[in-house]
């Protein structure tokens, strides 16, 4: 599962187009893309949580030693605030909700509250499971845990209040990671595959799908394990969409053609 350890220049744009395609199987449509600017990345992050606010990102990441939250420059890569997770859990997925951070850990099944500004730990929450990753709308947080549900939680109380199925044409869709909300779609990437699932989280269905295939290639690192796609961001003020993976030493920003 999770414990497969992952690890251009500013300005450079690096054109990748993806024709429109479809399985044959299934008619869900897979949406080019190119990307429209590169930007550095600490090529030391194991990146499993990424938001973007306010000009910058806030990233969680994760083994037992060396997890912690961040909240880093966009032009520059530059890590600006940091903070370790507590001794022993692995961090995963990263939210903000009302001036504080969630960070969740992978099995231990618990989730540690950090307020925003200065990012002093104050409180702990629970769940049950696994804990991947993170998004929000306006009114709820989504929470995956490696399977094909997706929870639902109050962002005030971070109380689980629903949960999504989500299926590729009926059939469970399993290993769902990284998550952000576009446009009033769940983006997922489905882990140890270059995929990003478009979900609609009415129904749960998978929509469309982007293929990162190039990308995970060009930050390969020699070993199979290691080239890892995850981490999805998205300023929605500006429109614009971000893709990193594990130990990657860059972000991009891609521009979806529909």
């Amino acid at each position: 599962m999770k414990h497969a350890f992952a690890r251009n220049a500013l300005g450079t744009v690096l054109t990748i187009t993806v024709g429109v395609t479809a399985c044959a199987a299934d008619n869900i449509p897979v949406h080019p893309f190119r990307v429209v600017h590169t930007y550095p990345h600490d090529p030391t992050a194991f990146t499993e949580g990424l938001f973007y606010e306010d000009g910058y990102f806030y990233e969680s990441t994760g083994e037992f030693e060396g997890a912690g939250v961040r909240k880093v420059k966009l032009e520059t890569g530059e890590v600006v605030q940091r903070r370790d997770t507590p001794a022993g859990y692995f961090g995963e997925g990263i939210i903000a909700s009302n001036q504080r951070i969630l960070q969740l850990s992978w099995q231990q099944g618990v989730g540690f509250i950090y307020d925003k500004a200065t990012f002093k730990l104050i409180d702990t929450i629970r769940y049950p499971g696994e804990g991947w990753a993170m998004t929000r709308d306006a009114d709820h947080i989504y929470m995956s845990d490696g399977t094909p549900v997706i929870r639902i939680l109050d962002p005030q109380t971070f109380a689980q209040t629903g949960l999504i199925d989500v299926t590729e044409n009926g059939v469970p869709l399993q290993q769902i990671n990284e998550l952000e909300w576009v446009k009033g779609k769940i983006y997922a990437n489905v882990w140890q595959t270059p995929r990003i699932a478009q979900i609609d989280p009415k129904t749960g269905h998978v929509v469309g799908w982007l293929d990162m295939t190039k990308l995970v290639q060009a930050q390969k690192v020699g070993d199979p394990e290691n080239d890892v796609l995850n981490g999805i961001a998205y300023d929605a003020a500006h429109d614009r969409l971000f893709v990193t993976g594990k130990r990657w030493k860059s972000v991009y920003e891609i521009r979806v053609e529909r």
